[in-house]
């Protein structure tokens, strides 16, 4: 396959298409996805279950996540078909949410959570190279703003459909027919996403050598491959971050402190993600154009800012704002971060990057929730804000003295 420079014409091509499908089938399943987990505090609750439970679940669910997109991580970097990676992630998700509506203990909505996480796990890094081999390094920022933009639209549509369902057919009935976005979903990745394959991109890998960082030929074969200095400081610091990061059901646990109904809580969702979806995209878009570590450094003051006020709780209508403006937080950090890293490394080892990258995150986001309950237990809900709010700020700075020479580099390339 290496006679002629086919990757440039096929990319330019598929751009359009795999960015929007990954888009549609990202708003579809998170439609799917945030029917059930807004209500789901309320679910556990009726079932006599309580905080310590969600923590376990979540705790889990998010753990066997981090493991399974390590694993995705490895496997993406050795097959040259990743469609069918993603497709089967989409498929499991969807088709084990739906059960949500027959469960008669919170055991049986571990096993739930712990399948749909795995088989978000596995996809998502599939996916997330996927798209940075359809656009290229030059576009990462904006391509991964638009398909966040369209997940967290996703995250709209699903507590308003929520609401409209949970009136006539109780929470179970919104569990059911969450099948119906999850089974659409499925279906658009299957007809809709093209393989991409762009194995051997000489002019990245050797643009990154060029820049100091080693050769890909030989780490390839290892599930630890050698990656840059730049990629371990971003690891470090989200890491660092990611402490202090845990659960946001502990903020409807902490706005239902201060008397925000549970029944409200799908509506706590929809202000996040109606500030969520509007700046993803601009965010990721203005990566592309400027430092994507300021960028990530402005979300994680955004954070600490949130959960001051949060520690303070001050009054409902402050809980409400501040809720808005914490999906500002996940529109600065999420594509951009993911942009960071991508760009960080070369090619052939993108898939481990992101994998270790999330599997880090992930695994120090449930020993949060762990630090965030005890601290609640023993000191009161006030102080594990404080402790994030703190957290947050030194990885805000850290993120600021991230200096890499990445741009020119990018403007550079379109030869």
């Amino acid at each position: 396959m290496g006679h002629m420079d086919s990757p440039p014409p096929d990319t330019s091509q598929s751009t359009p298409r795999n960015v929007y499908v990954f888009g549609l089938t990202s708003f579809l399943n998170d439609t799917a996805s945030e029917m059930a987990y807004w209500v789901l505090p309320a679910f556990l609750a009726s079932l006599g279950a309580g905080p310590a439970q969600l923590g376990i679940i979540e705790g889990v669910a998010e753990s066997v996540a981090s493991f399974a997109k390590l694993f995705s991580g490895y496997v993406t970097d050795k097959v040259s078909e990743r469609k069918p990676i993603v497709v089967a992630g989409y498929v499991v998700a969807n088709a084990v949410k739906p059960l949500l509506a027959l469960v008669s203990s919170w055991r049986q909505i571990l096993g739930i959570r712990f399948s749909d996480r795995f088989a978000k796990g596995i996809r998502g890094t599939a996916r997330d190279v996927m798209v940075a081999e359809t656009v290229g390094d030059a576009s990462l920022g904006s391509a991964y703003g638009l398909i966040q933009a369209m997940d967290s639209a996703g995250a709209i549509a699903g507590p308003l459909l929520a609401l409209a369902v949970i009136g006539h057919f109780g929470m179970r009935g919104v569990f059911a027919w969450a099948a119906v976005p999850g089974a659409l979903c499925a279906i658009v990745a299957w007809l809709g996403i093209r393989e991409v394959h762009r194995r051997d991109t000489r002019p990245a890998s050797a643009e990154l050598r060029s820049a100091g960082q080693p050769s890909a030929a030989v780490p390839t074969q290892a599930w630890l491959p050698k990656l840059p200095g730049a990629f371990y400081y971003v690891l470090v610091v989200v890491t660092l971050f990611s402490l202090g990061n845990s659960s946001d059901m502990f903020l409807v646990l902490r706005a239902g402190n201060i008397g925000i109904p549970a029944s409200q809580a799908p509506l706590l969702g929809l202000v996040f993600n109606i500030m969520f979806t509007l700046f993803s995209w601009p965010a990721g878009h203005f990566s592309d154009r400027f430092s994507r570590s300021t960028i990530a450094a402005a979300g994680y003051l955004v954070f600490a800012v949130v959960y001051f006020v949060f520690a303070l709780a001050p009054s409902q209508l402050a809980i409400w704002v501040t809720m808005a403006f914490y999906g500002l937080f996940y529109a600065l950090t999420n594509a951009v971060l993911k942009a960071l890293v991508v760009e960080s490394v070369s090619v052939d080892v993108r898939g481990r990057a992101l994998g270790i990258y999330s599997f880090f995150t992930s695994v120090t986001t449930l020993l949060s929730s762990v630090i965030t309950g005890e601290l609640w237990k023993v000191y009161g809900p006030a102080v594990p804000f404080y402790f994030s709010a703190g957290i947050a700020t030194v990885s805000a700075i850290a993120l600021l003295a991230h200096r890499t020479p990445v741009r020119p580099r990018l403007n550079a390339s379109p030869s």
